[in-house]
């Protein structure tokens, strides 16, 4: 199974829906982190969220920032999707032991804590990006989600995020979907939605068996007229460049700069979202400076 996002809408278009297959996605990012198995699930989960959010957006070069500080051992968990559900991010301490609430079931809230916020950050190519931030609900990070759209844009939602982790560390399955109601949508449609999620129960575990993202769609809605609209690959990408980090070494200022030349003689800076080096000699940062 591919990883992609699928978008749908019900016939009467009070109900949309998205959903996402993303098993190589967190594998990538388990591979460039070194991920044991909480900060895998807990960061796919929030990649996952965050490919969803940004292919939501409706601008074209927008992008999207999830950022959830829960105060627990995992400590920052950030991600960030362009706006086509490409998507990459880093959890700042990514080697946390084995955190469960039962013998197989990850304790991911446990892990993410209480004690905090979940922030997002949309870039939709204004002046200033939107921020809006809620305190954590569970630190299941679905739940929060769910709670975000209710509480900061007032839009009735279901969430569900599911990261399945192998006795061998590796990802088995990984998705999720996001169902939201629309203006005029009711009680009766609230209630058909609810049982579809509860009858869904696991989302990893109904990948696992060989469900895809239309599938989970679907299913949690099979009470309803469904039309897909548009299916599209995504995958973990990085945009960054020996350019990019050129221009933050500039973005330093010519003291900083001169200082970082005069003490080190080199840098070497390392890009948190795929760890890829850049190295620059004191000849290189020296012609740097002299252009600036």
């Amino acid at each position: 199974m591919h990883d992609e996002i699928v978008r749908a809408m019900t016939g009467d278009g009070l109900v949309k829906a998205v959903a996402v297959t993303g098993r190589d996605l967190v594998e990538r990012a388990r591979n460039i982190h070194t991920l044991l198995p909480m900060a895998t699930a807990a960061l796919g989960r929030t990649l996952l969220g965050a490919s969803m959010m940004g292919d939501m957006l409706k601008e074209e070069k927008g992008s999207l920032t999830l950022q959830i500080k829960g105060g627990g051992p995992l400590g920052t968990i950030l991600a960030v999707s362009d706006c086509e559900g490409n998507v990459r991010g880093y959890v700042q301490n990514p080697q946390v032991e084995l955190m469960e609430k039962y013998q197989g079931k990850l304790d991911v809230g446990a892990a993410v804590g209480l004690d905090g916020t979940l922030t997002v950050i949309k870039d939709i190519g204004l002046k200033e990006p939107y921020v809006g931030s809620i305190g954590l609900f569970s630190g299941e990070i679905a739940d929060d989600l769910a709670m975000y759209f209710v509480e900061s844009e007032q839009i009735p939602t279901a969430c569900a995020l599911g990261v399945l982790v192998g006795l061998d560390q590796s990802v088995t399955a990984a998705g999720g979907y996001l169902i939201q109601l629309l203006p005029g949508a009711s009680e009766e449609m609230i209630t058909k939605i609810e049982a579809g999620v509860h009858a869904m129960g696991s989302v990893s575990h109904a990948l696992a068996d060989g469900l895809d993202g239309e599938g989970l769609l679907r299913q949690v809605l099979k009470d309803f007229d469904l039309e897909i609209l548009e299916k599209h690959p995504v995958e973990y990408r990085c945009y960054c460049s020996r350019d990019r980090v050129t221009r933050a070494l500039i973005s330093m200022g010519r003291k900083d700069l001169s200082e970082l030349i005069r003490d080190q003689g080199k840098a070497e800076l390392t890009c948190q979202f795929c760890d890829q080096v850049y190295r620059y000699s004191k000849e290189e940062l020296e012609e740097i400076l002299q252009n600036m």
